[in-house]
Order: C-alpha cells, then structure tokens, then sequence
C-alpha cells in the first residue's frame, strides 16, 4: 500500500515544479537554483565522510561511509537530463546508495551540454572510470545513475564493452532516460501523472542540446537502440507514474532478450528518481537498500 508520507511529498513536489516551470529561468540560473535548492533539501546523510578530488581534469567527490567497507567503489553519474545537474544536487542521493552498499562511491561533474554536447558527458564518465581502474588495481566497480545519468551509465558501459576494457562489476540504473527521440508511449500516458514531465518540452530540448548535429538514435546517444549483449550484471528501478517508465521497461526486455542479466522492478505510484527522497518515505528507503544490496552482492562476488 502507498505511503501517506509518499502522497504528501508527491504533491508537495509536484506542485514545487510547476512553480519552478513558471518561472522560466535561462539555463545558468535554473542550474543554480537548483544547485541551491538541492543543497538545503538533500542532505549528506551521517556515516558519510566526504573528500574533494579531481580525476582526469573533472571536479567529484568521495563519499565514503564510515566503518567497514566492500572491497570495490562506485561511480555514480548524475541526472539532470544532461544539460543540469552536478555533485551538489546529487551527493545526497549517491551517499545514501554508498551507505546501503556499504561501498565508497566517486559522484563526478561531467561536462554539460549544450556547452558541451556529446559525446564530452561519455568521454568524461569513461575518462574517470579508467582512471579509477588504473589508480586502485584489483578493485571492482560498480557504476550507478539516474535519470541521463542512467543513460550515461548504460552508454560508458557500451564504450567499454565496444573497446575490450574490463568491464563493471555491475550496473545500476534509477529511472534511466535510454530513448533520446522521446518515442516511447508513456510519455503520452504517464503524462497526467508525471510532476516532472507533464509534456516532453524539456527534454526534447535537452536531447536536441545533448546530441546536437548527431542522429538521436546513435546508440551511445539512446542505449535503447543498442547491441545491449555482454553488458554487466543490471538492476533497473522505475515509478509507475513517470514518462520514462517505457524507457527502462524496453530496456530491461532487450538486455534479457540478448543475454545481459538484469532485472527490473516497478514501484507503484512512484515518480521520476522518488529515491532522491530516501530517509522521508518508506519507498524511497526500499528502493535505495536494495539497491544497495545488489551492488554490495555484485562488488564482493567480483573481489573474490
């Protein structure tokens, strides 16, 4: 049964966006109102120390739990429909997943289009994922993402699938956006009930931005139309109340139709990335710990 806690952030939230929507802002500043509003929102929970670093010329942070750890690390790439989003709006979210998998996690700032359209997001996520191979040997990784960051995630692991690198211990995904050309159903019947995409204004915009001159069904642009074969072991988790649903919904039928383990589960009434809200509703909190708990299996079978 839904939540009442998880009824009353939906409408809080819905509500927050449609404001925020109205306003209108350029770009710069609809990312620094974010930037600020995220940081007084979501919190680095506590056991979490934090580390400033900069890898392969980008800006990220750990974000290692306290105590006992697994053996591996985690890369987390953020959302934000790959025109916003940064380690501020996200070091919450990527903290309470680090805590649930008891694994330090590297939250990174990709660049962003439009400044920097594709494939900089994918060079930058591959760029820190070999370094971080180069500079722990022997330790695996997992790489997790939300939203783009989904997509971003499924793409970095296509790259080094495609060019005989070691690939990722395992792959998480949390409402990932796999279809660029925003052709999948539900974005017109999830619409009424989606607070963050009532219509694909935003993010038509957003794909145009990101694959600029390139084709939006380039593979590495939109993973849905992809040779998803021979990827890492995936785990997806969407709300069945977003426009994305059919995005990871066709994904996870592809991976399993060529051979790629993974798994998703739907959660009922939930919107886009609910986990962001972990620790003020019991979904979110589901969500994130078995997440977590798929990764910290995943890590410790590969340090064997």
């Amino acid at each position: 049964m839904r939540s009442l806690r998880s009824r009353i952030w939906y409408h809080l939230l819905r509500r927050k966006l449609a404001q925020q929507r109205a306003l209108n802002l350029p770009l710069a500043e609809a990312r620094a109102l974010s930037d600020k509003n995220s940081a007084r929102l979501f919190r680095i929970p506590a056991g979490i120390s934090t580390e400033s670093a900069r890898i392969q010329g980008r800006d990220g942070e750990w974000l290692r739990p306290d105590g006992p750890c697994t053996a591996g690390l985690l890369l987390y790439l953020h959302g934000g429909a790959y025109v916003q989003g940064s380690v501020t709006t996200h070091r919450g979210l990527a903290a309470r997943l680090a805590l649930a998998a008891r694994t330090p996690a590297f939250i990174v700032n990709y660049r962003l289009a439009p400044e920097h359209p594709f494939p900089a997001g994918l060079d930058d996520a591959a760029a820190v994922y070999r370094a971080l191979q180069l500079s722990q040997p022997g330790k695996p990784i997992a790489i997790v993402g939300d939203s783009a960051g989904g997509g971003l995630t499924v793409a970095t692991a296509l790259r080094i699938r495609d060019q005989g690198g070691a690939a990722p211990a395992a792959l998480a995904l949390l409402s990932p956006w796999t279809d660029l050309t925003l052709g999948n159903a539900t974005h017109q019947s999830k619409a009424a009930v989606d607070p963050f995409f009532p219509d694909s204004t935003a993010l038509g915009l957003a794909a145009k931005a990101y694959a600029s001159a390139h084709d939006l069904r380039l593979p590495l642009i939109s993973p849905q139309f992809a040779d998803l074969g021979g990827l890492p072991p995936t785990l997806i988790h969407v709300g069945d109340d977003e426009a994305l649903l059919d995005d990871s919904r066709i994904l996870a039928e592809k991976m399993i139709a060529q051979g790629t383990a993974a798994q998703i589960e739907v959660y009922p009434h939930m919107w886009h990335v609910w986990q962001a809200l972990c620790g003020r509703f019991p979904e979110a909190n589901h969500s994130v710990c078995a997440i977590g708990a798929f990764l910290k299996s995943h890590l410790e079978q590969a340090a064997r």
